[in-house]
């Protein structure tokens, strides 16, 4: 690369989009600490993409970050940006840039968030850098995003506590878990807590729906007989959100007017995007805040900063929300091959 072509870069743009994923600040920090570091401006602007169309923004110092590190949430704020998708809202953004003289903007967030930066780079020369943060897991090219680590811990302690009630009482629970369209949060907390069955999008694809739907009633319904006749004293069902039409409540109903099977549905929810996140979440927030800033001065645009087998690397945005990276194979063969019929013989 020839250094010589490569225009310094004087301030920075940062914002949070999308959901929010425990770590989002320890990435803000890393950012603001490094450019620092670098002599570099940096500009913070609020609710998304939103605050760059509305020119709602401030400069964020290494006070401002200083004690924010352990702190679930955004200090900036999230949300989302139906007018991103619109052409005046891509101009209003682009002429905030502008007028604030920024030279790179560093978006932290998820796919909507880094389709709102390839909009946005199509029409601003400066430089675009994607930081991935959601907890879905569900972005393309980086082995983690920032907060999908916290949501596992945090669903993982909620499912322990309803084994807890499960075993006193003999009951069964269906546990939803969020993710969107993706199982990474649901195969990884099904086995970390052992449930006894885990319902996703990667074990469970059936053609017709409906149809698909009733042959795993059935076989449902026979295996949970089956534990019942056994006194299993506990039966945790882990299901994915969107896999199943109506969700973890229909499911319930649906085994209750097949088999007589009182089942308890469970809705995590929101609860797996808060709290504190854990130690993996902030190393990889501040490792990619700085990995961001040094491309920046490496001249580098319209990329995502990943991590894979614990290196930064490089990932070209249109890349990285393809969704082509699902759960690991051999994670689902476990489950489904060894863990499940374990379980099923322990009845």
């Amino acid at each position: 690369m020839n250094t010589n072509n490569i225009k310094p870069v004087k301030r920075i743009a940062i914002l949070t989009s999308g959901g929010d994923a425990p770590g989002m600040n320890a990435a803000i920090r890393a950012i603001v600490i490094a450019a620092q570091h670098y002599q570099i401006a940096v500009i913070g602007f609020y609710a998304g993409f939103n605050g760059l169309i509305d020119y709602v923004s401030m400069p964020l110092g290494v006070k401002d970050v200083a004690n924010i590190i352990h702190k679930g949430g955004t200090i900036l704020k999230s949300a989302r940006c139906p007018a991103m998708k619109t052409s005046l809202g891509i101009a209003q953004a682009t002429s905030t840039l502008l007028k604030e003289k920024i030279d790179a903007l560093i978006v932290i967030g998820g796919d909507g968030s880094f389709a709102g930066s390839l909009a946005l780079h199509k029409q601003w020369s400066g430089q675009v850098i994607g930081i991935p943060a959601t907890i879905d897991n569900d972005i393309d090219g980086t082995d983690f995003t920032i907060g999908f680590s916290t949501a596992i811990n945090t669903a993982i302690e909620a499912i322990d506590k309803i084994r807890d009630t499960a075993e006193a009482f003999e009951r069964i629970f269906i546990v939803e878990l969020m993710g969107r369209n993706s199982g990474h949060i649901t195969f990884n907390v099904g086995v970390a807590c052992a449930a006894e069955q885990v319902i996703s999008f990667e074990n469970f694809a059936a053609n017709n729906q409906a149809t698909g739907e009733q042959e795993k009633l059935l076989t449902l319904a026979k295996e949970i007989k089956l534990a019942q006749a056994n006194r299993h004293a506990s039966y945790i069902i882990v299901i994915a959100e969107n896999v199943w039409q109506g969700g973890a409540s229909v499911l319930a109903q649906q085994l209750q007017a097949l088999a007589n099977i009182d089942c308890t549905a469970c809705i995590l929810g929101h609860i797996q995007r808060g709290g504190s996140p854990v130690a993996k979440d902030r190393i990889l927030a501040t490792k990619l805040g700085v990995g961001a800033v040094q491309s920046l001065i490496a001249g580098k645009s319209n990329i995502m900063i990943a991590e894979q087998n614990n290196a930064i690397a490089d990932v070209a945005l249109p890349t990285a929300i393809m969704h082509q990276q699902g759960v690991s194979e051999s994670l689902i063969q476990a489950q489904e091959n060894i863990l499940a019929l374990t379980a099923q013989r322990l009845c």
